[in-house]
Formats: structure tokens, C-alpha cells, sequence
């Protein structure tokens, strides 16, 4: 696909890989008129700092390239070892226009460019401005998620009869978090949408196949075949197979996990609304018209809406709100570096059944939904210690929905708790007891969920209270998790499980 030279003189659009739909092409005062030059540029470089999953950069690259096709002689599309030396080549002295990019970094990069006009973000809900004002009316404190959600439903008309909420309630998480339906292997739903690939999809497995045998790059995790939508049209046959097939069982088991059925119910959107494929607002707008034409419930609707309206759209938000110093929070001084194990995605180093499970899911696809990633992945990590900054660089790059926004709220804000509560209310981890409720992932394995010591001690119950124990101080103040702090006094075996934790170090469960 060789790059085509842009019109002299003329103002040219710049595309990040992750904006990818047409609404960031949408003529406005923000955006390109219709008949405005576009240029793309593949950046070898941002495959060159990071050691990203094979199947994140076939995706990312796979859609680039589809995009480019699909909007022809208008697009030039350029590969070159950075940023900077594409945009001199494509445009020139030419002026560029550019919508927010969704990185502090690559922010830096197009505010420091010459003739280059970044306008607002696309791809979201809510203005940036908007946020601000919302969320310094709150004195910046106390920015809880489900307060946000109520504003944005209120904004937008989601859900919602007149003034007050459809149904009569904000939320149905009490209905939404059930544990898989006993006996089942696989929850008893239609297969999600899976893409074909094409030859723009055997170029780019060429290509990264060549880069790595010349040392270019490196890669981890498995590649192939493609599983996540990489053109609008297939995002949109992805969303309409959801919505049609799959909604209504989303929500009771959006919580679930089966070791053989990683998918269960969730729509597998994520990576589409992150590369722009998708937006937002289409996604919740068609899952209402779902329930009030009767044929999805409100539970799973709402469920669906929340993820979307409220967290997805409540990450962006406080990435940029929060500012970059944010990534280096760490109030539970968590140093420890990610063990070779982890980083390489060696499930088959893994005793305990629950993370080797995930891991493999991981390794082999890029995926695993919102429990396995916070309660299982990233439980794991927070009971150890990693550094939260690593624990968040591996989430970026091992995860096709992986982004710089996406992750440092998520990461260190929720599943780490390196903020210190400025996000979330308590740390996320738990016993094997929460894993054994909803999975059956407990069952076959090694080991005992309700022991705490000895050989068939599950590492998550101890590593539970070894992480208590540690941080007793910090988290006595806490009301959400000050009970089991004090349930410490009573464990008669607190010394075996410091000894056996401190004994575990950084080896494979």
C-alpha cells in the first residue's frame, strides 16, 4: 500500500490508529470538510518501545491498513520509523488538523509539531470541559463513578422516563451478579461474532513475522487467527450479533466465569470502541431501543449501558482530569518487579487452576473479561506487590483493548489501589472463596479455597490475608475493608501464613 502524496498547499486531517470511524471524519468545526486530505502513518517505533501481544499489533495494524483501503485515493498512507518522519514526508510545510489524541504522550508529540491544529476528542460521550466543570463542582474529591453515571444518563436521555431513571432504579447490579449456571461447561448462548481474515491480514502476518526474524521488534503471546472486528463493517455486525443474540443473558452473568467458555456473554466490543470502529453513543442508543421494543431486558440492557456510558466514558475522563502524575501513584509503596513467569505468559508455569486459566486466555487471544482481569489478573498482583507502573505497562501491552487511558485509571486506580482511594473505595481482592462462588474454576484444582496454610493452601486466601497484614495501618481507616483488618487478631495462624508467603516470593502459584 504505498503512500500517496497529499494535494500541495492544501490543510491536511492526520488519523491516529485509533481513530478509525466515520465520526471522526464528520465535517464540523472540529473536524476535516468532506473532501479534506487524510494521511495515516504506521509508526514502527511504538511496536519498537513496547514488547506488545503479537495479536494486538495484528489487530491495530490490520485495521489501520483496512481503513486506508476502504477510503482510497483520499488517505496517504505512510510507514515510517516514527511519527515525525512520516508527518515531514506526507504533509511537508503543509497545515495539519489532528482530533485529541488519547495519550499524555502522544498528546506532547502533536502539541509540539509545527502547523499542527489539534482539535477536541472524538470517540466519547462527554466533552473533556464538560467533565471539568462537573467534577470541580465536587471539589475534585469524591468523583464516584456511580454519581458520574446518573450525570451522563441525565445528559444524555439513557434510560431514563422523564426525569427519572427507567424502571424506577439507577442500577441492577443485585440482579447482575450471579455465578455461572450450575452444572455448565458454557453458558447456553449463540457464539459471538467472529471476523474472516483477508489479504490485508496475511500482509500484516508477514510483516510482523519479518520483523521479529530481523530483530526489529519482539512480540508476545500467540497470534492468530484474527478474533476482534478490524473494519466497521464487521464491528457493526459484531454489535448488531450482541445486541440480537447475546444481550439479554449479558447482564445476569456479566460477573460469571467458566474455565471453558472465556466469552460468556460479553459483547467483545471493547477493542472496536478503542480503535474508533464504534461510537459510544451508537452502542447504548441501540441497546435501549432493544428493551423498549421488549426484546432485550432492562437489567442487561442497563448492565451494558453502565459499561459503556458510565465506566468506559469515567476511565477517559479521569485520565485526563487526574493528570499524568497520576500514573505514578503508589500509596502502597509496591515495588516489586513483574516476574518472568507473568511477563511471558507462561500459564503452563502456573499450578493454581483460576490464573493459569487466564493466563493462557491472555496468551493465547489478548482477552479475558472484567472479573478474571481485576479479581484473578490483577487480585494477584496487588497480594504480591508488584509495581503498580509495571503491573499497568503489562496490562497496556498484553491486552488487544490495551490504551494508555484505558489502563492507568483502571490499573492503578481500581485493581491496584495505588491511588489510595482518590478513584475507588476499597482495594479489589478477595479470597478464593469470591473466585469459587462465581467460577468453576476452584473445583479441579490443586488447591483448597478455604485454606489458608499447608500444601493445598489456596495462594489467593493467603495471599489475601498476608496483604491485610501488610497494610493493616493504611487500611484500618478504611470502613469497606476495615472489618476483615481486624479479623487479623483472630487468625491463630497469621505467623504460618506470613512464613509461607514470604517463603512463595515471586514463583508461579
Amino acid at each position: 500500500m504505498p503512500a500517496t502524496a497529499a494535494e500541495p498547499g492544501r490543510t491536511v486531517h492526520w488519523l491516529f490508529g485509533d481513530q478509525l470511524g466515520p465520526h471522526f471524519l464528520t465535517p464540523g468545526e472540529d473536524g476535516p470538510g468532506r473532501d479534506t486530505p487524510l494521511l495515516m502513518i504506521e509508526a514502527r517505533s511504538v511496536f519498537r518501545r513496547r514488547r506488545f501481544h503479537r495479536a494486538k499489533a495484528h489487530l491495530v495494524l490490520s485495521a489501520m491498513r483496512h481503513r486506508a483501503a476502504e477510503l482510497g485515493d483520499r488517505m496517504t498512507y505512510v510507514r515510517a520509523g516514527t511519527y515525525r518522519e512520516g508527518l515531514e514526508r506526507a504533509a511537508g510545510g503543509r497545515p495539519v488538523t489532528v482530533h485529541h489524541p488519547t495519550s499524555y504522550a502522544a498528546a506532547r508529540l502533536v502539541r509540539s509539531l509545527p502547523r499542527v491544529t489539534v482539535g477536541p476528542a472524538r470517540g466519547f460521550l462527554v466533552p473533556m470541559a464538560d467533565f471539568a466543570a462537573w467534577a470541580d463542582g465536587h471539589g475534585g474529591k469524591r468523583l464516584r463513578q456511580e454519581d458520574f453515571y446518573h450525570w451522563v444518563r441525565r445528559g444524555h436521555g439513557l434510560l431514563m422516563d422523564g426525569e427519572a431513571p427507567a424502571g424506577g432504579q439507577w442500577n441492577y447490579d443485585h440482579d447482575n451478579r450471579r455465578p455461572p449456571p450450575g452444572g455448565a461447561r458454557t453458558l447456553p448462548v449463540p457464539a459471538p461474532y467472529r471476523p474472516r481474515e483477508d489479504g490485508i491480514d496475511e500482509e500484516v502476518r508477514h510483516d510482523l513475522d519479518r520483523w521479529e526474524r530481523d530483530g526489529d521488534v519482539s512480540f508476545v503471546g500467540r497470534d492468530g487467527p484474527r478474533s476482534f472486528p478490524a473494519t466497521r463493517t464487521e464491528a457493526r455486525a459484531a454489535l448488531k450479533r450482541f445486541l440480537s443474540h447475546r444481550l439479554g443473558t449479558f447482564g445476569p452473568y456479566e460477573d460469571a466465569v467458566l474455565a471453558e467458555d472465556p466469552v460468556m456473554s460479553h459483547s467483545l466490543l471493547s477493542s472496536s470502541l478503542n480503535l474508533g470502529l464504534l461510537d459510544p453513543a451508537e452502542c447504548v442508543e441501540r441497546a435501549e431501543a432493544e428493551w423498549r421494543a421488549g426484546r432485550a431486558p432492562l437489567g442487561s440492557v442497563e448492565g451494558f449501558v453502565r459499561q459503556i456510558a458510565g465506566w468506559r466514558e469515567y476511565v477517559w475522563q479521569l485520565y485526563w482530569y487526574f493528570g499524568e502524575e497520576y500514573r505514578r501513584s503508589n500509596f502502597l509503596r509496591h515495588t516489586a518487579p513483574l516476574p518472568g513467569w507473568w511477563t511471558e505468559l507462561d500459564a503452563d508455569a502456573v499450578g493454581a487452576r483460576c490464573l493459569r486459566t487466564v493466563l493462557a486466555q491472555v496468551r493465547d487471544t489478548g482477552w479475558t473479561h472484567h472479573i478474571p482481569r481485576l479479581m484473578i489478573l490483577g487480585s494477584h498482583a496487588l497480594q504480591r506487590g508488584w509495581d503498580p507502573a509495571a503491573v499497568t505497562d503489562w496490562f497496556h501491552r498484553c491486552f488487544v483493548d490495551g490504551y494508555d487511558w484505558v489502563m492507568v485509571p483502571n490499573v492503578v486506580g481500581m485493581s491496584q489501589y495505588a491511588d489510595g482511594g482518590r478513584m475507588t473505595t476499597k482495594p479489589y481482592t478477595s479470597g478464593g472463596s469470591y473466585v469459587n462462588r462465581m467460577s468453576d474454576l476452584c473445583g479441579p484444582c490443586r488447591y483448597r479455597p478455604g485454606e489458608r496454610t499447608g500444601e493445598h493452601a489456596c495462594p489467593y486466601t493467603a495471599g489475601y490475608w498476608a496483604f491485610l497484614d501488610r497494610h493493616r495501618d493504611r487500611l484500618a481507616r478504611n470502613q469497606r475493608i476495615a472489618q476483615p483488618v481486624r479479623q487479623l487478631e483472630r487468625l491463630a495462624d497469621l505467623a504460618e501464613v506470613r512464613r509461607q508467603e514470604r517463603a512463595r516470593g515471586d514463583a508461579p502459584p
